[in-house]
């Protein structure tokens, strides 16, 4: 990794990789922009703590190999928040795609087939080298290569989960939702070379197709075996459910709060407040940005019954908001209560 000092990117040079970019502040972001008006830019708002961005910063690395004449930005959503309000980044990870400075088109979420589509079209659409039109069966096979491993388990299909296009992928997403197992989609409708190429590179010549770990399982057939011999759960990855995941939150710590922004940057009076009262405490805390995690948001509300925030938990229970905090100090009762006395 380098640094270009005329304008402050760190650039991660490896090949090609120069035109993978990571921006801190919001007058390099406006600079980037500004300098690349001729060229498709894709900036991924990410959060360097959660898997799924992770898992997406090697997506937007394979991209930059492919697509040298677009320019790719990471730009962590909570550090920079004057683009991400800009922008009304409410979740993350979140891809913005930038021509002339403008913004043409949005992705929410870990998609990576999607993305993918989208910089395919639009980086050809703004220019770029020339080429035959279609592409060599090696460079076919190294995006299938990309595509099955896009995550741990990868399903090749017509149409989407939410709008199956022929009955065995609509079987197959209906045998995955009644066994809660996790995966990402690729519809073959939308793209011919992928409808035809995998059929050649797996030697299987029907769809729908899964894979676990870039490995092909097999189709419809193949995936009713497992669940009548019980071994589905165990071949692919069950979800992790809203109500594990927000558990797995309130007790990251002993003391953990719920709040608009971070320990340094509150973004609402309350939590500011919440803030001055648990600093004054000297009681060893962790805090969780809701604005960063829409599902957070709303989940917490429904789970702990409790409709506003920020929300304090002490040792996986809800304490309350500010006005409880208040109470609690004004008693005497806060400090005992964190430090479990």
């Amino acid at each position: 990794m380098d640094v270009d000092r005329r304008f402050g990117y760190r650039l991660f040079l490896s090949g090609t990789m120069a035109n993978l970019v990571d921006v801190t502040t919001s007058q390099l972001f406006d600079d980037l922009l500004n300098k690349n008006t001729g060229s498709l830019t894709v900036v991924h708002f990410l959060a360097p703590w959660a898997p799924q961005c992770i898992q997406m910063n090697d997506v937007m690395a394979q991209l930059a190999k492919e697509h040298p004449q677009a320019v790719f930005v990471k730009l962590d959503a909570e550090a920079v928040p004057e683009v991400s309000e800009k922008y009304e980044i409410s979740a993350v990870p979140t891809f913005l795609l930038f021509k002339s400075g403008k913004v043409i088109d949005k992705l929410d979420g870990a998609h990576a087939p999607e993305l993918t589509k989208k910089v395919q079209k639009l980086a050809s659409s703004v220019g770029g080298p020339a080429g035959s039109g279609q592409a060599p069966k090696e460079a076919i096979n190294e995006r299938l290569k990309r595509l099955i491993n896009t995550a741990p388990c990868m399903l090749f299909m017509k149409g989407s989960p939410q709008e199956p296009r022929c009955g065995f992928s609509k079987q197959i997403v209906q045998i995955f939702k009644d066994h809660n197992i996790q995966y990402s989609s690729f519809d073959i409708l939308s793209d011919e070379e992928v409808r035809q190429g995998l059929k050649t590179f797996s030697n299987w010549p029907t769809y729908p197709q899964v894979y676990v770990n870039g490995d092909l399982v097999g189709g419809l057939d193949i995936i009713k075996e497992l669940v009548e011999s019980g071994e589905l759960e165990n071949t692919c990855p069950k979800a992790v459910t809203l109500e594990h995941r927000l558990k797995s939150l309130i007790n990251q710590k002993t003391v953990m709060l719920f709040m608009k922004g971070n320990k340094e940057a509150a973004k609402c009076g309350f939590s500011r407040q919440t803030l001055e009262i648990m600093n004054s405490t000297g009681v060893e805390y962790d805090t969780f940005d809701i604005l960063q995690d829409e599902e957070v948001r709303q989940g917490l509300k429904a789970y702990s019954n409790w409709p506003t925030y920020p929300q304090l938990y002490v040792r996986g229970e809800l304490i309350g908001g500010v006005d409880i905090l208040k109470e609690l100090k004004e008693s005497g009762e806060l400090l005992s209560l964190l430090k479990g006395e």
